[in-house]
């Protein structure tokens, strides 16, 4: 006879949540209020209006709402949203912060979840530093992690050494590829061009692989400092901690990324360490994403767990495919958008 399991709610969502992150998780409003919780951060680049607030915790929602249908994703959007209404879930939990409107296709929340009968939760800084699966993907294992260096929450190091079966770049390199089942993005996104007739069309997953900026293939590793470029990592937080771990050979950047005449890289070939660019953002849906939304499946036996994996690609505006739509495209630019307007360009 099959299992029948207890009824679960958005409450106990949040306290399986809170039991992964070891209490991280806001449970109550005044730890917002009264800023006891550190994971409770503001992120902002000093843009009149565009600042956010990372609250680890239920966004949007009735704690008392049953549960029974769960997508987990990475970023807030429109895209997300009628998703999860197509497939019916009853909650989004996502790893980035969202924001009023510019996470619900520039509508509130308020207007457009309760539509959809949708609770969401984000996690974001939270969730950071749970798990070695980052840098196990990339060749190493962390002996010590730092989610504050510098001072700065979210700027997060990784310190650690070579797996046993990681001794050259080369290995690092063919890892990655291997674990984050490139041949397989590479098939899909060359059968969506035949058959959109969309030659040149580009995905996100694939648009920016692993790249060797300072040393070469053969060149050997053993000890790996890890960090994240976009969040705050300057030349000084590498020299600190190259003080602080002198035998480092070579840097993995991950998640975001820089160009080869970046001053990291610079400083790097100077110090003539190696530096290898990993995973791009767009794959952080495997890296994070995989590993909450099977931590939530053990934790509420009987829910179903979604991935929300969002795809992105791009295509020359010559090339698009729908000729239906194309000529519908142009037929609204020229009869409503430029018809009378061109001098406006030209003066």
């Amino acid at each position: 006879m099959k299992t029948i399991h207890p009824q679960h709610d958005v409450g106990s969502v949040l306290t399986a949540l809170n039991a992964i992150t070891g209490g991280r998780v806001v449970m109550d409003w005044n730890e917002v209020t009264a800023g006891t919780n550190p994971y409770v951060v503001t992120k902002t680049s000093n843009i009149p209006g565009k600042s956010v607030i990372e609250i680890p915790g239920l966004i949007f929602g009735d704690k008392q709402k049953p549960v029974r249908r769960i997508g987990v994703g990475m970023t807030l959007t429109e895209s997300v949203i009628e998703l999860a209404s197509g497939m019916q879930l009853d909650l989004v939990v996502v790893h980035h912060p969202v924001a009023d409107a510019a996470s619900s296709g520039g509508v509130p929340f308020a207007n457009y979840l309760p539509l959809y009968d949708l609770a969401l939760i984000e996690l974001h800084e939270a969730f950071h530093g749970l798990h070695p699966g980052v840098t196990f993907l990339h060749g190493h294992r962390k002996l010590k992690t730092d989610i504050c260096f510098g001072g700065i929450q979210g700027n997060v190091l990784h310190q650690g050494v070579a797996l046993e079966d990681v001794q050259t770049v080369k290995h690092i390199v063919q890892r990655i590829d291997r674990w984050m089942g490139r041949h397989l993005d590479e098939e899909v996104l060359e059968a969506e061009r035949r058959i959109r007739g969309e030659a040149s069309l580009q995905e996100a997953n694939l648009m920016n692989p692993v790249q060797v900026l300072s040393g070469d293939l053969d060149s050997p590793v053993k000890h790996v400092l890890h960090f994240f470029p976009h969040s705050g990592f300057t030349v000084e937080h590498l020299k600190q901690a190259l003080s602080l771990y002198p035998e480092t050979d070579t840097i993995i950047v991950s998640i975001s990324r820089v160009r080869e005449h970046s001053e990291l890289v610079q400083y790097a070939r100077r110090a003539g360490l190696n530096f290898i660019v990993g995973n791009s953002h767009s794959l952080e849906i495997l890296e994070n994403g995989l590993p909450l939304a099977y931590a939530l499946e053990w934790m509420l036996p009987g829910v179903e767990l979604f991935l929300l994996k969002e795809r992105v690609t791009a295509v020359p505006l010559m090339q698009v495919g729908n000729q239906t739509m194309v000529e519908y495209g142009k037929s609204m630019a020229e009869q409503y958008l430029v018809a009378g307007r061109e001098q406006a360009v030209h003066k």
